[in-house]
């Protein structure tokens, strides 16, 4: 039977990390009830294609890898998943009854460590899920970036970037987990006040990261000169506008001293008292 610890790779790896932990037995048997999924698991979504696959691969061979599991904190005569989640859900999908598995003695803190390197080295993770896995070491585990880096094999500024993910708005970050939006494109409107907006742009116009680049420095530098050149004394008038009217207003003064005076208006209601202002006086 192949070594199920026998992995490569990031960091200390999963075969250092489990060859580190104490084994209650070797490879040994358990229904499939009696397994229950791991709390701390990073990783929220499978791709149906692959997992279809395996469970096809495992209803014609089996499982080959063992499922590592640890007993259940919480649960009598339980055990909880450390490491092959995806085949076990796989084995219930073929109609397996009962699954190979190796009983390792693990924390909290060992299970999540094993359920990361597990994921990222297989790069099951999306970005976010990857993310918030760091984020659970840091916040539950007092790891700092340094010892996430460290721990997981990548480089400090990867960690960083990662994490960095995660102060995306909801809407956008539902586009990373949907694999809408890559990481590479992500990171760079991470920071930005409409980056859902640009986000959008990057998927319908289905940009490259160097086009979407471009499209953030061109809307920075416009953003930039917007500011610059907006007359003090202009936007004194568009307040007096808005308070005397209760809608947003917008002067636009050109060099000729010619330009434009625009209204935003919510609702009919607005609409209708901005006709009557300009009834009762013109």
């Amino acid at each position: 039977m192949m070594n199920p610890f026998n992995k490569k790779g990031l960091g200390r790896g999963l075969s250092s990390l489990i060859g580190d932990t104490p084994k209650i037995a070797t490879t040994n048997k358990l229904s499939i009830i009696d397994i229950t999924r791991n709390k701390n698991q990073p990783r929220k979504s499978f791709d149906k294609e692959s997992f279809e696959e395996l469970t096809n691969s495992i209803r014609e061979r089996g499982i080959i890898q063992p499922i590592i599991v640890r007993q259940s904190d919480d649960q009598t005569n339980k055990y909880e998943i450390v490491a092959g989640e995806r085949r076990w859900l796989a084995a219930q999908n073929a109609g397996l009854h009962e699954v190979p598995v190796v009983v390792i003695q693990a924390d909290s803190l060992k299970s999540l460590e094993f359920a990361i390197v597990e994921n990222v080295q297989r790069h099951d993770l999306n970005p976010i899920e990857e993310a918030k896995g760091y984020q659970k070491l840091i916040d539950k585990f007092n790891y700092d970036q340094e010892k996430v880096s460290k721990f997981i094999g990548k480089s400090r500024a990867h960690v960083t970037n990662c994490l960095r993910l995660l102060t995306l708005p909801k809407e956008v970050i539902a586009l990373i987990e949907e694999g809408k939006l890559s990481q590479g494109h992500a990171k760079i409107i991470v920071g930005l006040d409409n980056s859902y907006l640009i986000a959008k742009k990057i998927i319908d116009k289905k940009l490259s990261v160097r086009q979407a680049e471009n499209l953030v420095k061109l809307f920075k530098h416009t953003k930039k000169i917007k500011l610059i050149s907006k007359d003090s004394n202009l936007i004194s008038l568009e307040e007096s506008l808005q308070n005397k009217i209760g809608i947003r207003t917008f002067i636009k003064n050109k060099k000729n001293n010619s330009g434009i005076v625009s209204f935003e208006y919510k609702d009919l209601d607005q609409l209708n008292r901005l006709i009557e202002v300009i009834k009762r006086n013109y």
